[in-house]
């Protein structure tokens, strides 16, 4: 079962915040996917929320991209930040992305977001979404969000 962003941010608003603040806080982040071999291939890559949805945008014929079109599976980990602070916790999000070609999508984007052109863009199908953070300096809290099922919070000493 996927989701895309709204129906994540319908589910759990709160969470669906922090994660985006969380995104918000550095340009860069980190995507896994997966090489012609099955191996993991990681790659810097900025992440748009706009609409309803996670955008993926990448330069053309870049090897993210072949492995997405190849294979969509992937997971984005939102950028750590310097230091041992993570503000906000460390937040990691997995699904696939979907190719779109359709110009009048893809039009929109650029007015919002003005990419270097010619570009790959991807829409987002969510599998999973989960936060970890210390909570008073003693518990390490995991949330963990699938879609059709209820939030899910482990809290360890």
């Amino acid at each position: 079962m996927t989701a895309n962003w709204a129906a994540f941010t319908t589910a759990e608003p709160d969470l669906a915040g922090t994660v985006e603040k969380r995104f918000g806080a550095y340009t860069h982040h980190i995507l896994a996917t997966l090489r012609k071999d099955g191996s993991p291939r990681t790659s810097g890559l900025e992440v748009r929320f706009l609409g309803g949805e996670l955008w993926l945008g990448m330069m053309p014929d870049s090897l993210k991209a072949r492995d997405l079109r190849r294979d969509p599976r992937f997971a984005l980990q939102a950028n750590p930040g310097e230091g041992t602070g993570m503000g906000g916790g460390d937040v990691r999000i997995s699904g696939r992305a979907i190719e779109v070609d359709d110009a009048e999508t893809k039009a929109g984007y650029v007015e919002e977001v003005e990419p270097p052109e010619p570009f790959h863009l991807f829409r987002t199908e969510l599998t999973e979404v989960v936060r970890t953070y210390v909570e008073d300096d003693t518990y390490l809290v995991v949330q963990v969000w699938t879609p059709g099922a209820p939030l899910r919070t482990i809290k360890r000493t």
